[in-house]
């Protein structure tokens, strides 16, 4: 039977990078397999739905039929991957909702592979999430992702004793051109002949690691 992967990117913070790495991540998925369906829970504005309007849709978990209506889909075995881009002000909600409902143990005996990216930072409120979701998910289902752009330094001890996922700092000029709401990875990567860019070097190198992942996904359920 197949396993349809579910990538829930998440931060307790805002500020952190997180709606750019599930816009990338998002990217990554619809060039490789020809379709994702990504899911937007966020209050800031620009979100992933103003970025990828023709695969991106809003969820909500401020309310029971906004819950259900969102994890009847999560644990749906389509074979279409999904990205949620999970908002910092549902980050408590929806974890509790998870933990309460058993979305994981339904998840997998559905064959659904839920996969938690957690978009670390150095602070307290981040420190807090990390240990509510260690006691909550599988080690081999959490991965920490060290935004380098946003964490100065090293982190946590504690978070980099499981997997972690690095993403480069962009220098702030292109931050700035990446974040354009008319801006695509995939788009980009064909677009421009010149392979040597740093832009160009950036997107391959983060387009490998989210091959990697999914490969060691793979590994771990075969």
């Amino acid at each position: 039977m197949h396993t349809t992967p579910v990538y829930i990117i998440c931060s307790p913070r805002p500020l952190v990078g997180k709606t750019l790495i599930a816009r990338q991540f998002s990217e990554f998925l619809l060039l490789k397999n020809g379709d994702v369906v990504a899911f937007d829970l966020n209050l800031k504005e620009p979100s992933l739905l103003d970025y990828l309007p023709d695969i991106a849709e809003t969820a909500e978990v401020e309310d029971t039929f906004g819950k259900m209506a969102l994890m009847d889909r999560l644990i749906l075995n389509d074979g279409i991957s999904k990205v949620i881009d999970l908002g910092f002000h549902a980050f408590d909600e929806f974890f509790k909702m998870s933990e309460e409902i058993g979305f994981m143990k339904e998840a997998v005996r559905r064959g659904v592979s839920p996969v938690i990216l957690f978009v670390a930072d150095t602070d307290r409120v981040s420190a807090r999430g990390y240990d509510m979701l260690r006691r909550q998910i599988p080690k081999t289902s959490l991965i920490v992702i060290d935004n380098e752009y946003f964490v100065r330094g090293e982190l946590p001890e504690v978070m980099t004793q499981g997997r972690v996922l690095r993403i480069a700092a962009l220098p702030t000029f292109l931050k700035t051109y990446v974040d354009r709401l008319s801006f695509s990875f995939t788009g980009y990567l064909r677009g421009e002949r010149d392979s040597s860019t740093e832009l160009h070097q950036w997107i391959r190198r983060n387009y490998l690691s989210f091959r990697e992942l999914e490969l060691s996904l793979i590994l771990q359920q075969s």
